[in-house]
């Protein structure tokens, strides 16, 4: 049953000024001083990575393990949302979780960073060389850690059970500050300078780790225009790509959830499955099935020991602490736009979904792309790593796709399917952020246009940092992290306590 219905319908004035005049802020001040603030980020970001690196990866782990018990426990079967089945197809909700979680990481990370770890292997292997033979298996098992099982987990599955509990069963309306409803109750939601500023770090935190995405397309589809059209590899097209970007997710997040994102999600599946299948027919599909194979059992079996890595602080700051924080920075924002699609499901079919067959599905994206890219490179030295090391990490994906059978094609289908990947973040988190604000399923259209939009100036001023454009982004985004990991440790004990008493309701109905 829910309580009385107090869901404020209005715009939360507080909450849209800090967060989105923080972000302006940012705009302005990068403007007046771009030196300033690339040093501040890089100084706040060697102060996070270093203090709370370890909070990160304590965090991602427990949400894991915990999201685990309650889903095959005997509160498997609770259904979410206080309705008696799903809103949508199966197909539809996964192809939507699967788009906007994977975001930019779908391919620029999916390239670049399997091959890193393959030309560069990572401390945690000692005695194997680099770019060896040996090399490829550590590769791939690494990338997995930070695109698996862990990363998915906290974006859907904790913080989205407390979410529906507190909105579809409590009344609470569909904030950030509603995790925290079974802790303080009702007087953390209405009138509550602490609730305001919850929502607004959780906003800030995810307006960040969409802004990477966008600044890492805006750098990847410049140089992949380059290579197909010859198109100069200039700051302005970069800037172009984000403007027209940003304009086609404010007006898919303004079409709303069945249309504009719901269709780009499905088309993009489909696209992606599409490129797996060519890319294995026309690619080094034996060597991609061999090595991820024995990669993903290598990384199950060392999932904790790879995950609670502490041996090389400066590496993890570049990797694994860099990615969980990124999530971490999603976590609450993902969880209010996860409990949106995922109303009917059960707790054991969203644990599955997020926390299991999405990141599978993930790390088997990562060894097609990032197998392809070394199996290159181990047949022909520099015909990967020249690139990467010239040009960089946006460099990786065309490079790859240039070697293979008809090139050219599939060098505009994975292009435009990072274009897809990123839209439908940018057009889900802006449409999530709005909700936040508005506290319900359907926020003004007008705010959905500018969360989109003013996350793309940021992507911006961001890459206009030059060659440290990669580095300020990652470093944005770990910073924005910190206060929010707070919030989602709560779920450790909210997600339990919420289980318990929708298991407790359902059985006092049925007796």
């Amino acid at each position: 049953m829910q309580t009385s219905n107090k869901k404020k319908k209005s715009l939360d004035l507080p909450t849209f000024l800090i967060s989105g005049g923080a972000l302006i802020l940012f705009v302005v001040a990068a403007l007046i001083n771009a030196d300033f603030i690339s040093n501040m980020v890089d100084t706040l970001f060697g102060w996070s990575a270093t203090y709370f690196g370890i909070i990160y990866q304590i965090v991602i782990l427990g949400t894991f393990f915990i999201a685990l018990i309650l889903a095959f426990s005997k509160y498997g079967k609770i259904r979410l949302g206080n309705i008696d089945k799903p809103e949508m197809s199966t197909f539809k909700w996964i192809s939507i979780i699967m788009c906007t979680l994977l975001a930019g990481g779908g391919v620029f990370w999916a390239a670049a960073e399997p091959l890193s770890h393959f030309l560069e292997v990572p401390p945690h292997f000692s005695g194997i060389e680099n770019s060896s033979p040996e090399a490829v298996v550590p590769a791939l098992a690494m990338s997995f850690v930070d695109w698996g099982f862990l990363s998915w987990a906290i974006l859907g599955t904790l913080g989205t059970i407390v979410l529906m509990y507190s909105h579809y069963h409590k009344g609470m309306p569909l904030k950030p500050r509603s995790l925290l409803y079974p802790i303080f109750g009702e007087k953390v939601v209405y009138k509550s300078v602490f609730g305001t500023i919850v929502d607004a770090f959780a906003i800030i935190s995810v307006a960040a780790g969409t802004i990477g995405p966008i600044g890492f397309l805006g750098l990847q589809a410049g140089y992949g225009l380059s290579t197909i059209t010859n198109l100069p590899n200039t700051l302005t097209v970069h800037i172009v790509i984000i403007i027209l970007l940003v304009v086609a997710a404010a007006i898919s997040a303004v079409s709303g959830l069945h249309r504009g994102i719901q269709i780009l999600s499905s088309f993009n599946v489909i696209l992606a499955l599409a490129l797996i299948i060519g890319v294995l027919i026309l690619g080094p599909g034996y060597f991609i099935f061999n090595h991820y194979l024995e990669a993903f059992g290598l990384y199950v079996n060392e999932l904790i020991p790879f995950s609670t890595y502490r041996g090389d602080e400066a590496w993890l700051s570049l990797w694994t602490v860099f990615f969980f924080a990124w999530f971490i920075g999603y976590g609450p924002m993902m969880a209010i736009f996860s409990a949106r699609i995922s109303r009917g499901r059960t707790i054991r079919e969203l644990v599955v979904a997020v926390a299991i067959i999405a990141p599978v599905v993930a790390t088997i994206w990562f060894a097609v792309i990032g197998g392809t890219g070394i199996f290159q490179e181990l047949k022909l030295p520099g015909s990967i790593s020249t690139a990467l090391n010239e040009f960089g990490q946006p460099a990786a994906m065309m490079a790859i796709t240039e070697q293979l059978p008809f090139g050219l094609i599939f060098s505009f289908l994975f292009l435009l399917a990072t274009v897809i990947f990123v839209l439908t973040t940018t057009d889900s988190m802006s449409l999530t952020i709005s909700m936040a604000i508005s506290g319900n399923g359907h926020p003004p259209r007008w705010l959905r246009a500018f969360y989109a939009m003013v996350m793309g100036l940021v992507a911006i001023v961001l890459v206009t940092l030059g060659e440290n454009s990669i580095n300020a982004l990652q470093s944005f985004i770990v910073v924005t992290a910190v206060p929010v990991v707070f919030l989602l440790l709560t779920t450790f004990w909210t997600a339990p306590k919420a289980v318990k008493d929708l298991y407790e309701n359902h059985k006092n109905e049925t007796l």
